[in-house]
């Protein structure tokens, strides 16, 4: 059984707090930072933590809506919305400190995976923090717009990527669509990034999500050992 926690660190001068998972042992072990969709770190992303330590890696989800403080009553399109780029790299940043800093954690073998809003900041942390060494989107959405005026969206970074790249996306998704999907693939091939994208029949937006009715137990059941092998290979030494 992984061991699960709330931990907390600062970032940017805000108490930020993270759900953490570790398997059982001494490690060290690789680690991942889980980025949450635009729910939060809600009961979804921290079962994917310890599914994640399930699977033999060290995972750390920060809550990326730290500066609201824990009171915040606003609803969560108004939450993200008050989300930049730049504040968002500075907390996975501030992650992957945190999970290089913990000794079960192999520091040199980092990966980054994220779901919905939080694909789309793994297409962007690929481009952002070089110690990650494997990339998962699932549903990356809103990848061609910029969350600030000062810094360019994840899609013109592309030339920036530098690890393999995953995506899985729903068939009927609205956001990203079928046709999202080909113009990151075709920008990722131009620009010769290693990536695979897999899509899934019969499923749309948060397809992974077991707490919400648009989950799709074929899509999770196919992506899941995908997401698994690929991390393997990437991050098994």
């Amino acid at each position: 059984m992984a061991a699960s926690n709330w931990q907390q660190i600062e970032s940017d001068n805000s108490a930020m707090r993270m759900h953490v998972s570790l398997p059982e042992g001494s490690g060290p072990f690789p680690g991942l930072v889980v980025i949450q969709h635009q729910g939060g770190v809600d009961p979804f992303v921290q079962s994917m933590t310890a599914r994640l330590a399930q699977a033999g890696y060290g995972a750390a989800a920060p809550d990326l809506y730290h500066r609201d403080g824990l009171d915040c009553t606003d609803d969560i399109i108004t939450r993200r919305s008050r989300l930049s780029d730049r504040k968002v790299i500075n907390d996975v940043n501030s992650t992957v400190s945190f999970l290089q800093s913990q000794s079960a954690v192999d520091g040199n073998r980092l990966g980054i995976i994220g779901f919905c809003m939080g694909g789309r900041v793994v297409y962007l942390m690929a481009t952002a923090n070089p110690r990650f060494k494997a990339a998962v989107a699932y549903y990356a959405g809103n990848t061609f717009r910029a969350w600030g005026r000062d810094i360019p969206s994840p899609f013109e970074r592309t030339p920036e990527i530098h690890c393999p790249l995953q995506g899985h996306f729903g068939a009927e998704d609205k956001n990203p669509s079928p046709e999202d999907m080909q113009k990151l693939d075709a920008e990722l091939t131009k620009f010769n990034k290693t990536h695979e994208f897999y899509s899934y029949p019969n499923a749309g937006h948060a397809f992974m999500d077991s707490t919400s009715e648009s989950y799709r137990r074929h899509a999770d059941e196919a992506s899941w050992p995908r997401t698994l092998e690929f991390l393997n290979r990437h991050l098994s030494q």
